[in-house]
């Protein structure tokens, strides 16, 4: 049976790769089962990789929301746009829990003109400029265009010295981060031209849903007991992420929620 991924692409129905990704948001192994039990018999050649998807959360959601909330995790992650902004905060806030200093959203005079910069980031005195590149849609992919265009960014920063975390310094490393996957090419590129790269699955087994899972900072827009709007309004008022909310739990008075949905809402947090 042959599944149709978002870009088009029909590949083979992997039932391996939907019990990978149970197993992965915590979903227990008699959950995974009762779950390909209850999609299964609902496939159909030519089905939508994002209808399966679809299909494995709300049934996740009727088990558990938290292991659907980390199923969610790269949904969640999209709806961090659709600008990009509040990624960018996002990879701040990850790099801080990773023991970084960060700035964020800055621009600098270069050699030649003038660059925008995402985030900064200082550890051990070395400062590394984050490039973030936000796609929208869950499997489009960073291609080789980006880091030679990114790379010319930071030849033009480099050699110049900036007033950087309290003193004068040079930018010394650059780090281009996507929240979907880079192209074969672009990651050659990369390694050739001394580029850090990180994604949702690269580096392997340092990628960003490990970074998350391991240090356990979660999207806010993860989070299955808020609608759509009230994550929102948590985002415009910089609540990026669960840890966040946790840290400011009177957010949730300010939206009106019932003390009810607050306790549901704080539940699911404080498990994830």
């Amino acid at each position: 049976m042959k599944i149709t991924k978002f870009s088009g692409e029909q590949v083979d129905y992997q039932q391996e790769k939907l019990i990978r990704s149970l197993k992965k948001s915590g979903a227990e192994d008699h959950v995974v089962s009762e779950i390909l039990q209850q999609i299964e018999p609902q496939l159909y050649d030519g089905i939508s990789s994002k209808k399966i998807y679809k299909l494995a959360f709300q049934y996740l959601k009727n088990y558990s929301n938290v292991t659907a909330a980390r199923y969610n995790l790269k949904s969640a992650m999209v709806a961090l746009g659709p600008a990009g902004f509040y990624f960018e905060k996002y990879i701040s806030k990850i790099h801080e829990l990773l023991g970084y200093k960060t700035q964020i959203n800055l621009t600098f005079d270069g050699k030649c003109v003038s660059h925008e910069v995402d985030v900064l980031l200082l550890k051990a005195d070395v400062v590394t400029m984050i490039e973030c590149k936000f796609h929208s849609g869950i499997e489009a992919k960073t291609d080789v265009k980006v880091p030679m265009y990114i790379l010319s960014r930071f030849n033009d920063l480099k050699e110049r010295k900036y007033n950087l975390f309290g003193q004068l310094r040079f930018i010394n490393s650059c780090l281009i981060v996507t929240n979907n996957k880079f192209t074969e090419d672009a990651l050659i590129f990369a390694k050739c031209s001394n580029l850090k790269m990180l994604s949702w699955d690269y580096p392997p087994k340092n990628g960003l849903r490990e970074i998350i899972d391991r240090l356990k900072i979660y999207p806010i827009t993860c989070l299955t007991t808020l609608t759509l709007n009230e994550k929102e309004q948590l985002l415009v008022a910089n609540i990026i992420t669960v840890k966040d909310l946790l840290a400011e739990k009177n957010w949730l008075e300010k939206l009106q929620l019932s003390s009810i949905r607050i306790k549901r809402v704080l539940t699911e947090a404080n498990q994830l």
